[in-house]
């Protein structure tokens, strides 16, 4: 269990609506589908209405700082299949980046590797009140593009699982380019929080919006103002 997931869920019923790609930059083809992970007929480009809204209105937030950026989406609504083929893609990616072999491994150093998964992939729990983030169409990872329609270097790849990926791993550094590259996550991270959305406290690039993750964060941020959450698993 993640300490979000003690959060109770009251499921508003909200629908989820399609993303309008033509108002955002978007990675083609999508990179799960690309793995071909499981998404049958349903499409990752879709969030809870009014999810979508605030998405919008971050969007609007950035035109008025940098005319002619974009928040590029990388990924949005995630089907329970989909979060579980991811993880164990991940595990398996794992495994070959750092030269191992499963069958060598023991049940501890095995147990490790799924540490280093879980520390950024939700659980693909079908338990209604313990859904992954993105199964509720309440959570969005993205990044920004330039008015060239060049990707933002963040200093990190979305998904890598390594310490890089923390929001303030840069934060500190007197590196120019590195301090570049939290000045841009800063960017990203305000032009979202303006519009409603928390961050993910391991994710530079994962915002989300009415979930148990969002109520958690803002339970923190507030403590004498607890909120549930209103978007459980579609």
């Amino acid at each position: 269990m993640k300490p979000y997931q003690n959060i109770p869920i009251l499921e508003c019923q909200e629908p989820i609506a399609p993303i309008p790609l033509d108002l955002f930059a978007v990675e083609t083809p999508h990179p799960y589908q690309k793995l071909s992970a499981p998404y049958g007929d349903r499409s990752p480009y879709y969030l809870r209405q009014s999810v979508l809204a605030r998405l919008i209105e971050a969007q609007n937030q950035l035109q008025l700082q940098h005319p002619n950026w974009r928040i590029q989406i990388f990924d949005a609504y995630r089907p329970v299949e989909v979060q579980r083929f991811m993880v164990d893609y991940s595990f398996a990616e794992l495994l070959q980046t750092q030269q191992l072999k499963l069958s060598e491994l023991s049940e501890t150093e095995i147990e490790k590797i799924w540490e280093q998964v879980y520390q950024f992939w939700a659980s693909p729990s079908l338990d209604p009140a313990t859904p992954p983030p993105h199964s509720t169409g309440a959570a969005i990872d993205l990044t920004l593009v330039d008015e060239n329609g060049n990707t933002i270097n963040m200093g990190s790849a979305i998904d890598e699982i390594s310490p890089r990926s923390h929001p303030d791993y840069f934060a500190n550094s007197t590196n120019p380019l590195e301090q570049q590259y939290h000045s841009d996550r800063q960017l990203l991270s305000n032009v979202m929080q303006k519009a409603g959305f928390q961050r993910h406290p391991n994710e530079w690039w994962h915002f989300s919006c009415g979930d148990q993750m969002w109520a958690w964060l803002c339970d923190r941020a507030d403590p004498n103002h607890p909120v549930i959450a209103r978007y459980g698993k579609i």
